[in-house]
């Protein structure tokens, strides 16, 4: 099945990667914490369009994760709405909610999350596997992901088997089997050496250009604010600043 039959499929309460629309409009997001108030995100308003690769740049502690968390519906807003291809997802059921996260988004994080007890190939089944339901789909979609990350000669390897750099493309590899239309990135190469984490990084940008996809990545590491095609930098839980990117560096020219 080609990527232009899944996104056709995927057409309905949410529109196609092509013509998204990830619209937050005065968010919020308060945490009680015994008698205090911790304000995590103070009336941002943000969007996202398709094939962008915004980076979120802030310090620990500006909102970063908690504004990742309420783009992939893991988290509700206090206050404010969420509007993904029309649908606002803030209203969602927990199980349309669910689907939602399920159908749409991609999640890459930090420490990988890989599962150690199945291959590399198996891991990215396992997510494949949410959305395919004919058993030769799952291996072909975890075979041609593989390959897209270099991976598919270490297919069969364990993740105690796999460096650093090798894991990530796994996880970026098992958060694309379900052709989402947003990546949401967590300080992915937060765990890796200098030349590992240019090669992310290039890997990020090959499928938001390639492919069409919108990744969010959130990073402390100023360096790679010249990566993105947008840079949103938030500071004690509000957008201090907004900028479009018209020249991009490449990964390989990115320097930390």
């Amino acid at each position: 099945m080609t990527d232009k039959t899944r996104a056709a499929q995927k057409r309905g309460t949410v529109e196609s990667a092509a013509s998204l629309l990830l619209d937050l409009r005065s968010v919020s997001r308060v945490y009680e914490i015994g008698r205090v108030q911790v304000r995590a995100l103070d009336g941002v308003s943000l969007a996202f369009r398709g094939g962008e690769l915004v980076v979120v740049l802030g310090p620990s502690g500006s909102g970063k994760t908690t504004l990742l968390n309420l783009l992939g519906g893991l988290d509700r807003p206090t206050a404010g709405a969420i509007r993904y291809g029309g649908t606002d997802i803030v209203a969602l059921s927990d199980g349309d909610l669910g689907r939602f996260r399920r159908d749409h988004i991609g999640f890459v994080f930090q420490f990988f999350n890989l599962i150690p007890t199945l291959t590399a190939r198996e891991n990215v089944e396992f997510a494949a596997e949410l959305v395919f339901r004919d058993s030769r789909q799952v291996e072909d979609r975890a075979l041609e992901l593989l390959t897209l990350v270099g991976l598919e000669e270490r297919a069969d390897n364990f993740p105690s088997g796999l460096s650093g750099g090798e894991q990530q493309r796994v996880a970026i590899a098992r958060a694309m089997a379900k052709d989402p239309d947003i990546l949401l990135c967590d300080e992915p190469t937060g765990n890796l050496d200098f030349r590992t984490g240019q090669q992310i990084l290039a890997l990020l940008q090959k499928l938001t250009g390639e492919q069409g996809k919108t990744c969010v990545l959130v990073t402390h590491n100023t360096a790679i604010a010249g990566l993105g095609t947008r840079v949103v930098r938030l500071r004690d839980g509000r957008v201090q600043s907004d900028e479009a990117n018209a020249s991009p560096l490449a990964a390989s020219e990115i320097e930390w």
